[in-house]
């Protein structure tokens, strides 16, 4: 049992020394611009649609009172 797990620790260091492919710290902060970027620009379209949605619902109910 614990030879087994012994084992599964010593491939799994193995494995994220040799055999993965870390990124460089600029690779890693273009990579980090990247996606605060996007994540900026995609609560902004759901913000916008959210908030016309909204607008055009509210006077929707008007309609009807």
């Amino acid at each position: 049992m614990f030879g087994r797990l012994s084992n599964y620790f010593q491939e799994t260091k193995d494995e994220l020394v040799n055999k993965v492919s870390w990124p460089t710290w600029t690779e890693l902060r273009e990579s980090t611009w990247i996606v605060i970027v996007a994540s900026i620009i995609l609560a902004l379209i759901i913000w916008g649609m959210d908030s016309g949605l909204g607008t055009v619902l509210t006077q929707f109910y008007k309609l009807f009172n």
